[in-house]
């Protein structure tokens, strides 16, 4: 608790208490038609007892309504006359002036426990963001003229050596030089299980060094690195409002005003006909405080904010509440196919060995022919083979463009690359119908078989797709990949189209066909990861990006960002999404819904004052501890 959150609950304390002593004095009347004036049991006016009444409402009246009248008296000032100050202060002083001095100091001391309640409400969801997001570091270790200085991370330029020592969090982008640790994620990505680095690995600012000391060289300066995307994306989040937030905010502009004016003549047109001033005045007071809009001007952006704040503790960035509007009605997922479904690095899926010829000398000839190359495809050859092949081994390497390489492994001819090479050097192979990139290796002529190389699916990536398939979702995959692959990988998955073979303007071409088919009121999201991507990922209607290893275009088009670039995350986003928004209805309907209610039974003189009291802040307390259920949001 802050320490305004107990002043004001010592200020509640001490109301309640004195307004409960005066209510407990002997032979002061506790209700009058005229303030300050009585009549004694002789018919004589008395004024001493009434006098005394004032002072004694007036001191809990004033401890615990100061701040409610100042900031009424402020904003009428500054020209905001119609809020809820302004009810409260109408409402409570009309009622000092009818006598009902109780009455008064409750309407205003339970106001202050409602406030009290949103302030607790909207702190333990800032603090619950603010525990997430504390990513970023206060100062980076800089190695310069051979020593290591402090400095902020701003002042840290790409390509400068920084260390980083056990405890410390990761302060730039960057890539391991030297040392070897563990790094706590679960900020980034909402994962607490550990990440091995070493020399070469990437790092992402943000994460927390566990272990060992790091040397690192930077490769992105503060302003581009992830911990200050990430805190921008979340600190804009609130800026985005949902159709739902922006309908209160417009609908309390005007109701405000309205229920005033209807307070007004409900006060002054039955009393012209009736001359009970004291009644319909008594009665719309009444109105008034129930009529206070801060249960939904409260909870509904309360909501929001702890569904943004939920689905960040998953490692899930959501960009404003209008994006988790639009994830719950979404009816249509798009999916790239590289880096988003499968691992985006391709391993050995197959050896395919020419009868006589043994799978170990196919695989060592395979990758001694490529042992000289860059390539992904050569790098899986040599993963899979298990350990360094000798580069002495290998001489008179001859790239051939489009088609392989020619080496002399051991002094003989070896050949590796696709069947054209194998063509144009007249061996014959034997047909292969698996999918992936299939290299075929022949040495002095004879052809010794395939090795085929596939990327390989996420792990996760059958259970997303199942579990949106299972909320009725329709999945489709858009791929620059050749068809066999992709249709292959739709077969895996389970996916319901795949559409291949397409350059990054054929997938915009093609997302705009599946958007015309998609129902008035459904939402396409689209998942990516590439720099291809961004195009589509700005013309969905939710764009979702791996945050990860996806591209920084990419992450900048989306309008959610999956940190660990698990798609399964993808189906906790859209049960937040739902979470939220069963609460936002249900906040809306139970608050509108109560408060009709008692307005008709107030302006038929069928509430006190007290159960206005609960129209009003009791509404606004059950909405507000309704929409805290977004911060126990749970993977």
């Amino acid at each position: 608790m802050t320490r305004k959150q107990k002043k004001t609950l010592i200020r509640i304390v001490v109301a309640a208490v004195l307004l409960i002593a005066v209510s407990l004095l002997p032979d002061i009347p506790m209700h009058t038609q005229i303030p300050l004036l009585t009549e004694s049991v002789d018919g004589a006016p008395d004024y001493g007892l009434v006098l005394l009444k004032w002072p004694f409402y007036l001191i809990p009246y004033l401890i615990i309504g100061w701040d409610i009248l100042w900031k009424a008296v402020r904003n009428i000032g500054h020209g905001q006359v119609f809020d809820e100050n302004f009810l409260m202060c109408v409402a409570t002083i009309g009622a000092l002036v009818l006598g009902e001095y109780s009455e008064a100091v409750g309407v205003m001391l339970f106001y202050q426990v409602g406030e009290l309640f949103q302030s607790y409400a909207v702190g333990k969801s800032r603090r619950s963001i603010a525990q997430l997001m504390d990513i970023r570091p206060d100062v980076a270790n800089v190695e310069r003229d051979g020593q290591i200085i402090e400095v902020d991370p701003d002042e840290v330029a790409v390509g400068e050596t920084i260390v980083i020592r056990p405890g410390e969090k990761i302060p730039l982008d960057g890539v391991v030089l030297e040392g070897a640790s563990s790094l706590d994620t679960a900020a980034l990505t909402g994962e607490s299980a550990p990440r091995d680095v070493a020399a070469g690995s990437e790092l992402l600012s943000g994460c927390v060094n566990i272990t060992g000391m790091l040397k690192v060289r930077v490769t992105k300066e503060f302003g581009q690195s992830t911990v200050a995307k990430i805190l921008d994306l979340v600190e804009n989040a609130s800026s985005k409002k949902a159709k739902a937030e922006n309908f209160i905010t417009k609908f309390a502009r005007y109701y405000t005003p309205a229920v005033v004016f209807a307070a007004l003549a409900l006060a002054i047109i039955p009393s012209l006909v009736t001359g009970n001033w004291d009644v319909w005045v008594h009665r719309a007071l009444t109105f008034l405080v129930i009529s206070c809009p801060c249960a939904l001007v409260i909870s509904i952006p309360l909501s929001f904010f702890g569904g943004i704040g939920g689905a960040s503790a998953q490692g899930i960035l959501v960009k404003g509440g209008n994006y988790l509007e639009l994830l719950a009605d979404t009816e249509t997922v798009v999916f790239d196919k590289t880096g988003t479904l499968t691992q985006g690095v391709f391993e050995l899926s197959a050896l395919n060995p020419a009868p006589g010829v043994d799978e170990r000398d196919l695989l060592e000839t395979a990758a001694l022919a490529e042992r000289h190359s860059g390539h992904p495809i050569a790098q899986s050859l040599r993963r899979a083979l298990g350990s360094e092949a000798d580069p002495d081994r290998v001489t008179d390497v001859q790239e051939i463009p489009g088609h392989g390489v020619s080496v002399l492994v051991d002094g003989r001819r070896v050949l590796a690359g696709n069947e054209k090479l194998m063509v144009r050097e007249g061996v014959k192979v034997l047909p292969c119908d698996q999918v992936g990139t299939v290299v075929h290796v022949a040495r002095e002529g004879r052809y010794l078989g395939c090795a085929v190389i596939s990327d390989q699916l996420k792990q996760t990536a059958p259970a997303a797709i199942k579990a949106l398939k299972q909320r009725g979702i329709r999945t489709v995959m858009l791929t620059g990949d050749s068809q066999a692959v992709g249709e292959a990988v739709a077969a895996q998955l389970g996916l319901d189209e795949v559409q291949a073979q397409l350059l990054p303007a054929d997938k915009v071409e093609r997302l705009e066909a599946l958007l015309s088919r998609k129902s008035e009121k459904g939402v396409l999201a689209y998942v990516g990861d590439g720099v291809n991507d961004a195009p589509v990922l700005s013309r969905a209607d939710v764009g979702i990006a791996m945050g990860a290893m996806g591209s920084d275009a990419a992450i900048e088009a989306a309008d959610v960002v999956l940190m660990d670039d698990n798609p399964a995350k993808l189906t906790v986003a859209m049960e937040i999404a739902h979470k939220c928004m069963r609460i936002v209805r249900e906040n809306i309907a139970f608050a509108l819904g109560v408060k009709a209610l008692f307005l008709i039974l107030g302006a038929l003189g069928d509430v006190s004052m007290w159960g206005a009291v609960f129209a009003d802040v009791g509404v606004a307390v059950i909405a507000i501890l309704n929409a805290t259920r977004m911060l126990k949001t749970q993977a």
